[in-house]
């Protein structure tokens, strides 16, 4: 399989984009890479339920162990199993391509789809830098009609984000003010014996890249653009490169003010999202995914009981899932049109992100689109900084005690 690089830009004349295919009277042809615990639990599942409707087939299945592979597509009904992924795109031409695998791979195997036709639908966090993001972005056919690249961010999606989303958006709420997003998780010593966990190579970063991203995201998507942010950032517990936990104050662009919490060092596990709004405070707290139950609205006082009824009219109940992004991922590939969470929608997160380990190693407030190309920051989350990047450790420590001596 490919293997990542941080090339930002790979050679315009290596393209191999075909035409999109058109999808009108027929399932759109779906493959899976990797068929670990989110591609055979989350992605396969979603793709299954969407075969029911007669919207999408899953014809290919892709992982380095062939023997694994094969027995996932014979246990699935799936016709074609690969351990080659520039082989299967290939043979199979599929108009989807559903990335699974661990972040490092991301980047190449994306481009690599993109390149043969396909959309992607890539698993957070979608690559471990903004170079490699845009690196990405740069193959997507945007003046097409596709393919483009979605991440999953499947918190965004589902009746209550929806209607939370409008309420922030028409201001019927008021002004939103102070908002907290936390991440508070739990992993022990044995989830990082996993080579690749904890190493800014493989993961990309700790758990505000891969565990708070996905609230971060959602935080994003309710309240709009960011200004400014200051963080700080520990690794209190875990033998890691990364860190294991981080806070950050983030301005948005509306003015509003908001405290972001990631940890894995939590045993009281909760994910959740309060918007402080003249009117109201609207709160979603659950773990891994939310229904409409999940959200609650208190008004301020005096309000009008009608306008009460109506923000706690979510409607139908359609929890967050992949298999709710996916539905809209769909939609938007028959429409020819760019999804939610590609391009610069998908981006935003990512930036944020690069923008709190910035503002964590260095001590400084970090402001919304300063990190780009020549800033250590855009090629790597951990930015050179001693202590942070891979090899320093030890010599800071012993630069310090020099300095104390």
């Amino acid at each position: 399989m490919p293997t990542s690089s941080n090339d930002p830009s790979p050679a315009a004349d290596h393209r191999q984009n075909r035409p999109p295919a058109p999808l009108a009277g027929r399932r759109v042809r779906a493959a899976i890479i990797g068929i670990g615990a989110i591609g055979g639990g989350s992605h396969l599942p979603a793709f299954e339920r969407l075969a029911e409707e007669g919207e999408t087939e899953v014809v290919a299945a892709v992982d380095i162990d062939a023997d694994a592979v094969a027995k996932f597509c014979a246990e699935h009904g799936i016709p074609h199993g690969y351990t080659d992924l520039e082989r299967m795109l290939a043979e199979q031409r599929p108009d989807l391509v559903s990335v699974c695998t661990p972040p490092t791979l991301h980047r190449d195997q994306t481009i690599a789809a993109l390149r043969a036709g396909a959309w992607v639908w890539c698993e957070k966090p979608p690559v471990p830098t903004l170079a490699d993001f845009d690196a990405v972005e740069a193959q997507e056919g945007a003046d097409s009609g596709g393919p483009y690249a979605s991440i999953v961010f499947q918190h965004r999606f589902g009746s209550g984000t929806r209607h939370v989303r409008k309420l922030l958006a028409e201001r019927s709420l008021g002004r939103p003010l102070v908002a907290h997003c936390q991440t508070t998780w739990h992993r022990d010593t044995a989830y990082y014996a996993v080579p690749w966990r904890g190493r800014w190579a493989t993961e990309g970063g700790g758990p505000a890249m891969g565990h708070g991203i996905h609230q971060m995201d959602l935080l994003l998507d309710l309240l709009g653009p960011w200004s400014e942010v200051r963080a700080m950032a520990g690794r209190l517990v875990h033998d890691v490169e990364t860190e294991d936990v981080s806070t950050a104050l983030v301005r948005f662009e509306s003015g509003a003010l908001a405290t972001i919490v990631n940890s894995v060092l939590s045993p009281d596990e909760v994910s959740r999202i309060r918007i402080d709004c003249e009117r109201a405070t609207v709160e979603l707290t659950h773990l891994y995914g939310h229904s409409n139950a999940d959200w609650s609205v208190t008004p301020a006082p005096g309000t009008p009981e009608a306008d009460v009824a109506a923000w706690r009219d979510f409607g139908e109940d359609v929890p967050s899932s992949h298999l709710a992004q996916l539905r809209e991922l769909v939609a938007s590939m028959r429409a020819g049109e760019r999804p939610r969470s590609s391009g610069a929608d998908g981006r935003t997160s990512l930036e944020l992100i690069a923008a709190l380990y910035k503002s964590a190693f260095t001590d400084v407030t970090v402001r919304r689109g300063e990190i780009g190309p020549g800033d250590p920051y855009y090629t790597a989350m951990h930015g050179g900084a001693p202590g942070w990047a891979p090899g320093t450790a030890q010599v800071s420590a012993d630069a310090t005690e020099e300095s104390t001596a």
